[in-house]
């Protein structure tokens, strides 16, 4: 009997259950290993940090001042003393396109981070209060969606005057009601959820609500919407000062840059050519990070 009870298990201690070894994965890791997975997003984000890097150290990196003029080397073809060569005024473009990089950079992580602000401000107000609320912002947003975004811009810009910080209000502006659409639409979903009813029940006001419920299920669409026009934004700065309604000389803005050199294409490429392709590099880093972005946040696309 007493060799039966010590070879019995006593009945009392519960079976012990083998740990299992899978963590849980928080969404934002499991985004960002889905991001690494995808060659090209990664190859946007090479581009962007590339761009960011030369716009943080341009002051070391270029070789002249970008103010610097010497009128008996104006069009000088790119060579192992100037890169890209010389423009009208004898300036390097190399240093120019060097320091445009913090100018493109700035107008687009700003004007972006304003639109966003406010945008999304209005869109979680409006999507989550409803009734006459949402039907003002709503309108707003129809009426600012109703103009071609190009010529809204310039007619914010021609009231303002023409300047760098002006044409950076009119880029904001512009994309103010493409995030707030895209957050009302999102609020409109995200309130009818149980988690959101039961907030309410217990008593919680509608700002803690809004802040620490609805806007944080809300950040994935407006990630990957300002990626995006991060880069719009600075197509639209160098629109701008193309038309001269934004940097003013000697400023190095890249579509200012293009603008001065229209005149010499055939004389001297080199002064279109790598201002252009500064602009066309930077904006499709930022257009593949953004398509990357969306891919691994946006549960509809991962298989």
């Amino acid at each position: 009997m007493a060799e039966l009870a010590q070879s019995t298990p006593p009945l009392n201690n519960p079976p012990v259950m083998e740990q299992s070894d899978d963590k849980v994965i928080s969404p934002w890791k499991d985004a960002w290993r889905s991001f690494k997975k995808n060659k090209l997003a990664m190859v946007g984000l090479g581009i962007v940090v590339f761009f960011i890097l030369i716009a943080i150290f341009a002051p070391l990196l270029a070789p002249y001042s970008f103010s610097d003029q010497k009128l008996a080397d104006k069009h000088l073809a790119p060579s192992g003393e100037h890169w890209f060569g010389t423009d009208e005024f004898g300036r390097d473009i190399f240093s120019r396109v060097l320091y445009g990089a913090r100018i493109s950079l700035w107008v687009g992580f700003v004007s972006v981070a304003g639109s966003v602000i406010v945008g999304s401000a209005l869109g979680i107000i409006a999507g989550y209060y409803g009734k006459i609320v949402d039907g003002i912002i709503s309108r707003i947003f129809d009426i600012l969606l109703a103009f071609p975004s190009i010529l809204l811009a310039i007619a914010v810009v021609s009231v303002l005057g023409p300047s760098l910080r002006n044409a950076l209000i009119a880029i904001a502006i512009i994309n103010v009601p493409i995030f707030g659409r895209l957050v009302r639409s999102r609020v409109l979903s995200v309130k009818e959820e149980e988690y959101i009813t039961a907030a309410k029940a217990i008593g919680m006001k509608d700002s803690r609500i809004l802040i620490h419920h609805v806007l944080p299920n809300s950040m994935a669409p407006i990630i990957v919407q300002g990626t995006l026009a991060i880069a719009t934004a600075i197509i639209e700065a160098a629109a701008l000062g193309f038309l001269g309604l934004g940097a003013q000389p000697p400023t190095p803005e890249w579509g200012k840059m293009l603008a001065d050199s229209r005149d010499f294409i055939i004389q001297a490429p080199w002064t279109v050519i790598f201002p252009g392709l500064a602009i066309m590099l930077t904006v499709l880093g930022f257009n593949l990070m953004g398509d990357g972005l969306r891919d691994a946040l946006d549960p509809r696309m991962k298989s």
